[in-house]
């Protein structure tokens, strides 16, 4: 076999690689732009704990996102990240390229699912939204609330977590255990806690407790907005002056449950309890409901009157008045108003 001269194989081997270059090119371009047409559509993708570049590779092309699994281990492992890949489940739109894949399974952007907390809400009541959430019992999680090192764990006034599971929208991936959410949601209380609202809290005198058993008798109280303040006024102007805060709200929670009306037999019945403010003077030991962010301001900056009573109207809103006889007033001629609607 008669041999080419060497600087003729070499421009063979340079004309042939050049011939494969634009091949090469688009395959390499193809794969990293990532497969397919961007057609808005998006796909569900689970990485599994603990799996390694390779196999999320696989997960990827099983789903149809990438051309080839070895090629994609290798892009991840040449920029360091092989190791970094967080599992969970994730929502990829088609056609996404390396780059953009990279980065969402790095950072670890993975689907949430939103817990809306409302606001006014006891720990029992919480506890079922989370045990739905969770998917555990209601009895497991609210036993997990109750537990008294909680509140240790947790750094809250106390007495109990009653109060302190900030009303929000949470958003949290799945398979976040209870403890993790928990945590969110009391670490959202005490980030309303700054500078200026603790300031505001010793103007009053008051501590963070009391501020926040204000908030939650106001949150129990209101039904709109801009009485939050004027309510909180009322309670600062009966503890002010030593007076019974006999809010119906202390009541109902020292009863165990809600009353559609509260009766002087009801008050009666548990007129021993702590957090009966009929009978028990000053601020209940601790709060009787998860207040908002509207009503904690509302109780740091009570409206200033000389309002000491009020009652509610028909529609959910209340008259203030500054006397016993006002009030007298007011509840007869709301009586009047409400029976024609009554029958």
């Amino acid at each position: 076999m008669k041999l080419l001269p060497k600087r003729t194989g070499v421009r063979l081997l340079l004309a042939a690689l050049a011939a494969m270059a634009p091949v090469a090119y688009g395959f390499f371009s193809a794969e990293f732009r990532g497969r397919g047409v961007p057609d808005g559509s998006v796909v569900e993708v689970l990485v599994p704990d603990g799996a390694a570049s390779l196999e999320v590779a696989g997960v990827l092309r099983a789903q149809e996102l990438i051309f080839h699994p070895r090629i994609f281990d290798a892009y991840v492992r040449l920029r360091g990240q092989g190791r970094q890949l967080k599992a969970g489940r994730y929502e990829i739109p088609r056609g996404a390229s390396y780059t953009y894949l990279l980065e969402v399974l790095r950072t670890g952007a993975v689907v949430t699912t939103p817990l809306t907390i409302p606001e006014g809400l006891r720990v029992p009541q919480v506890a079922e939204r989370l045990a739905e959430y969770v998917g555990d019992s209601t009895a497991t999680v609210l036993a997990y609330l109750t537990n008294p090192k909680r509140v240790g764990e947790l750094r809250v006034p106390g007495p109990t977590l009653e109060g302190y599971l900030f009303p929000e929208t949470y958003r949290f991936a799945d398979g976040v255990g209870l403890p993790v959410i928990v945590r969110a949601i009391v670490g959202r209380y005490r980030a309303f806690w700054g500078a200026e609202e603790r300031v505001q809290a010793a103007a009053l005198g008051l501590d963070e407790r009391e501020i926040v058993t204000l908030a939650s008798i106001v949150e129990k109280e209101v039904r709109w907005d801009d009485e939050r303040s004027v309510v909180a006024g009322v309670y600062w102007n009966r503890l002010q002056r030593d007076m019974l805060l006999q809010a119906d709200p202390t009541v109902q929670y020292a009863l165990g449950e809600p009353r559609a009306r509260l009766l002087y037999r009801d008050i009666d019945s548990v007129a021993d309890h702590p957090y009966n403010t009929y009978t028990q003077q000053g601020l209940p030991p601790g709060p009787i409901a998860s207040p908002g962010a509207a009503s904690l301001h509302a109780a740091l900056r009570p409206a200033d009157h000389e309002y000491i009573f009020f009652v509610a109207r028909n529609d959910g809103s209340h008259e203030f008045t500054r006397t016993l006889r006002e009030h007298n007033n007011a509840i007869n001629r709301i009586r009047l108003d409400r029976r024609p609607a009554e029958r």
